[in-house]
C-alpha cells in the first residue's frame, strides 16, 4: 500500500514504523495491536500520512489522554509557533531542567555588530543557543544555517559580556531545531565545533530523548485543552505541562470549570508521572 507524506512524496506504508511510534507513547502492546487493526480497516491506497496520524491519535485518545498527548509531541512542538518565540522559551526551560541558568532574547555586542541571541545559558561555561523553528515538519535546516550562525558566534565569542557576571565570554554555540538537519549541516556543524540538537539528532540525547527523560512536555500536547486555551497559557508564560500541577489558579483564570480543571490536572499527573 502506498501513502503520501507531508512533502507529497509517495512511499510504501510502514506498519512497523507506526507501531513503534504508538508504543513510544507508552500504550500497552495489546492496546497498540488493537489500534493497528482498526487503522488497517480504515486506510486505503494513496491515503496521506497526516490522515493516518489523525486516525491513530483519535483512537489512542479514546484509550488514554496522556498516551495521546505523548503521541502528539512533535505536532505539539510545532504549535509553539508560528514565529518560534515560544519555542525559544521552551528550549530555555529544557536547559533549566538540566541545571543551566538561562536568558532569552538578549542583545550582545560583537566585534563588528550587535546580535540578538535566542537563548543564553550558563553552567560551567557561557554558551549561546540559536533556535531554528519550522511550522512545517518537511523543512530541513541545511548547511547555510550553521555557516551563518558560525559567523555570528565568531563575532561575539572573544568579547566580554555583562550577562550572568561582568566578565562572561561565550565559549560554545548551539543550534536547536524542532525538525531535522541536512547531512551537510551536520558535517559542517561537527567540523566547526557547533553543537547541533534536533528532533532526532544526535542519535542519543536528541530533543525527543531530552523531553522524555524529564517529562518536559509542552502544554500544547495536552488533549484536555482547546487551542485557544493553550494559546492563553503560553501568553501567560506557562510553557510546560508540569507547570500546571501546582497552578490551578491559571486554569481558573483562562475560564476552565472545576470539572475540566480536574481533567487537565489528571492528564498532567499521568503524563508527568514523577510529579
Amino acid at each position: 500500500m502506498k501513502v503520501v507524506k507531508h512533502s507529497g512524496t509517495i512511499v510504501d506504508f510502514e506498519p512497523e514504523k507506526l507501531k513503534k511510534s504508538l508504543l513510544k507513547s507508552g500504550a500497552e502492546e495489546s492496546t497498540v495491536k488493537r489500534i493497528l487493526k482498526e487503522i488497517h480497516s480504515k486506510i486505503y491506497d494513496g491515503i496521506s500520512t497526516k490522515e493516518i496520524y489523525k486516525i491513530a491519535f483519535s483512537l489512542l485518545k479514546k484509550e488514554s489522554n496522556h498516551h495521546a498527548a505523548k503521541y502528539n509531541l512533535r505536532a505539539a512542538i510545532q504549535m509553539l509557533g508560528p514565529a518560534g518565540f515560544f519555542f525559544e522559551k521552551y528550549i530555555a526551560r529544557l536547559f533549566e531542567a538540566e541545571g543551566y541558568k538561562t536568558i532569552t532574547n538578549m542583545i550582545l555586542q560583537g566585534k563588528c555588530v550587535s546580535h540578538e541571541i535566542d537563548v543564553i545559558i550558563k553552567k560551567d561555561i557561557f554558551e549561546m543557543i540559536e533556535c531554528k523553528f519550522h511550522a512545517s515538519r518537511d523543512i530541513v535546516s541545511d548547511v547555510k544555517v550553521p555557516m551563518y550562525i558560525l559567523s555570528r558566534f565568531n563575532d561575539i565569542k572573544d568579547r566580554k559580556q555583562m550577562v550572568f557576571s561582568k566578565n562572561d565570554s561565550i565559549e560554545k554555540c548551539w543550534i536547536v531545531t524542532n525538525n531535522r538537519f541536512s547531512a551537510d549541516a551536520i558535517a559542517f556543524g561537527t567540523c566547526s565545533g557547533i553543537q547541533l540538537l534536533s528532533w532526532d539528532y544526535p542519535k542519543k540525547e536528541n530533543l525527543r530523548d531530552r523531553i522524555d527523560k524529564d517529562q518536559l512536555y509542552p502544554v500544547t500536547c495536552l488533549t484536555t485543552l482547546s487551542l485557544a486555551e493553550k494559546d492563553k497559557l503560553l501568553v501567560s508564560d506557562v510553557i510546560l505541562a508540569q507547570e500546571l500541577s501546582n497552578n490551578t489558579e491559571i486554569l481558573e483564570h483562562i475560564g476552565l470549570s472545576s470539572n475540566r480543571i480536574k481533567n487537565v490536572l489528571k492528564e498532567v499527573s499521568d503524563l508527568c508521572k514523577y510529579i
